[in-house]
């Protein structure tokens, strides 16, 4: 059965997972400081997570026109579903966005800096190589070394290998614990705030709001529920249909999601090592 399947991949990479999961990057950060670190280290897992979604709707699935059919219609459904989800969800105030560009807003907000990341989607957009933008627009080390990681699954066009690594390298891997902290931050960010309310003007969205976490706490708390819930079972069941019962692709599938937690660990690590 898929289901068995299924489990038996779980149950290979759970140790790795464990590790992820108990990694002491979620107690090093106590403070706004730490947070905002994390944040310019974690929103290019979130840009390269939209780069795999993309890859796997344009090799599933028709986006060319003429329109012909492409693989079975359950994983054309299965993945353009997910497509909605990630690309064009709701913000905290109900309007639609994509994950991404919520992280930005969230980001903003904290006081985070995104000009880094940024310059790298106007270089993408300006139609510079994506190995010029890996060179010359994203920081060294751990970050680079976790989108290299990512880049080069998709480069191998191993479909089964991209699902996984789509599938267990989830957002759904942040504990609980950690949106916790970030709570206790965000409330402590916004008591500061009420006491300096009347200082300055109240301006747009964000001007007075700096510093604050709460656009965070949603971003995490939706993309958990999204991801850990509906979307994560979407994803399963493409990678059943992907793998079959070919013995191989169930072994290849498994090699990448543990290389795929591997990887966070490393770009977790690098966050550690910069707030120590």
């Amino acid at each position: 059965m898929m289901s068995d399947r299924i489990q038996a991949l779980k149950t290979s990479i759970g140790p790795v997972r464990e590790r992820l999961i108990g990694h002491p990057i979620y107690r090093s950060i106590q403070d706004p400081a730490a947070l905002r670190i994390f944040m310019e280290h974690h929103i290019y897992a979130v840009w390269d997570f939209m780069s795999l979604l993309k890859v796997l709707q344009q090799s599933l699935t028709c986006v060319v026109s003429p329109w012909v059919p492409v693989g079975s219609a359950n994983t054309r459904y299965l993945i353009n579903e997910i497509v909605i989800g990630e690309e064009s969800d709701v913000d905290e105030r109900g309007l639609r966005t994509s994950h991404f560009e919520l992280y930005l807003r969230a980001m903003e907000q904290a006081g985070a800096d995104t000009r880094p990341v940024l310059r790298m989607v106007e270089a993408l957009t300006a139609g510079k190589s994506l190995a010029e933008v890996l060179d010359t627009e994203v920081p060294g080390g751990p970050i680079r070394d976790f989108l290299d990681f990512t880049f080069s699954t998709i480069e191998a066009r191993e479909l089964h290998s991209i699902a996984s690594v789509f599938t267990f390298g989830r957002e759904d891997l942040i504990p609980d614990m950690f949106i916790r902290i970030v709570e206790d931050l965000s409330d402590r960010g916004a008591s500061a705030g009420a006491e300096g309310v009347g200082d300055e003007g109240s301006g747009d969205e964000g001007s007075g709001d700096e510093g604050s976490f709460s656009i965070f706490t949603y971003y995490l708390e939706r993309h958990i529920e999204v991801d850990g819930g509906h979307h994560g079972h979407l994803a399963m069941a493409m990678l059943g249909e992907l793998c079959g019962e070919d013995d191989r692709k169930w072994e290849q599938a498994a090699r990448s999601a543990e290389a795929a937690l591997e990887a966070r660990i490393r770009l977790w690590d690098g966050v550690v090592e910069e707030n120590a």
